[in-house]
């Protein structure tokens, strides 16, 4: 068995274990021990010690090889404990880091408006780890599973974004989901990419525009050295959202279009608006779309009803009238 950088060694003649932190060439590697140093070994001398199932065993280092990123991905699997679905009683979650990268993770699921956190820790390269093991109520009861995954190497690397994923997952996800073989599974699997744009490099440096500029020159912190910490009524706040869908407000000139087009437009501005509201965990957001002749209205409850972790109704009489819709979000 081949050593990769990154495994935990026990030392064949001795007492005492390490990691690899480097490859010197195919018979010799080094060795970082528990203080910190790193000693040089015979890789004969060493016997791994997987915490972790990894996928092909007897794979040479994966860091001595500059290609060995082209097809890197990340999963979440679910599988199921039979491929018949009626015959089903567990599913088992799984983080799948089918990568040269190791990961620094977290498994969230929304308990009704925060996040919990169900596990967290890192995950070697070509490791799979198992989540939780569920019911199928559990995905009835938590529909939205959120992944945090930061990515790193024990040599020189190319720099990759950490990723943040939320998927709605239900059981009618899962039903309609054709499970696929996987040689790592058991049973046929649900896959679920997180990432797979290993190879782009993106700069992860941004310039400041000069609104980013004016932004930060209003934050009270670079004004004053006091911080003013916000009220509870004031956090409330910043948990609501409103969104005119006037056509004028949205676009300059909208005689030009057809009433078509300028209903696609205020739509695409409503999922927008929704979906980030969505993720950013906010409380509330009312939709303004008027009266007219209630076919954005229409649109709009059409889409809500498809939607999951939301309540509807219309918005507050008293401020919009009749011309408004307001999404709770759960």
């Amino acid at each position: 068995m081949k050593l990769r950088i990154g495994d935990k060694v026990r030392f064949l003649n001795e007492t005492g274990e390490g990691i690899v932190s480097r490859i010197i060439d195919k018979l010799n590697v080094y060795v970082e021990m528990p203080d910190g140093f790193e000693i040089p070994y015979l890789a004969t001398q060493l016997v791994p010690i997987h915490t972790e199932l990894i996928l092909d065993k007897d794979a040479a280092n994966i860091e001595l090889n500059p290609e060995a990123h082209i097809n890197d991905s990340i999963y979440l699997i679910i599988e199921p404990d039979h491929e018949l679905s009626t015959l089903v009683n567990d599913y088992k979650i799984y983080l799948f880091n089918s990568s040269s990268f190791n990961v620094l993770f977290s498994y969230s699921i929304k308990d009704e408006e925060y996040f919990q956190t169900l596990k967290h820790g890192e995950l070697g390269a070509y490791q799979k780890i198992l989540l939780k093991q569920v019911k199928i109520q559990f995905f009835k009861e938590y529909n939205y599973h959120k992944i945090e995954c930061l990515f790193y190497k024990n040599t020189h690397f190319k720099t990759q974004l950490p990723i943040v994923e939320i998927l709605n997952i239900t059981p009618k996800t899962l039903a309609e989901s054709k499970p696929i073989r996987h040689d790592e599974f058991r049973f046929p699997v649900h896959g679920f990419l997180l990432k797979d744009e290993f190879l782009t490099q993106t700069n992860v440096e941004q310039e400041l525009s000069l609104i980013d500029i004016e932004k930060l020159k209003s934050v009270k912190e670079f004004n004053s050295k006091l911080k003013v910490s916000k009220s509870n009524k004031e956090y409330l706040k910043s948990l609501e959202k409103e969104v005119d869908l006037h056509i004028t407000e949205l676009i300059d000139n909208p005689e030009a279009l057809s009433n078509f087009e300028m209903l696609n437009i205020q739509l695409e501005k409503f999922e927008n608006e929704l979906d980030d509201a969505i993720f950013k965990n906010m409380k509330k957001i009312v939709f303004i779309h008027g009266v007219g002749n209630g076919r954005l209205k229409q649109e709009i409850i059409s889409r809500l009803k498809n939607t999951k972790g939301i309540t509807f109704q219309d918005g507050s009489y008293k401020d919009y009238g009749i011309g408004a819709t307001q999404v709770n979000i759960l």
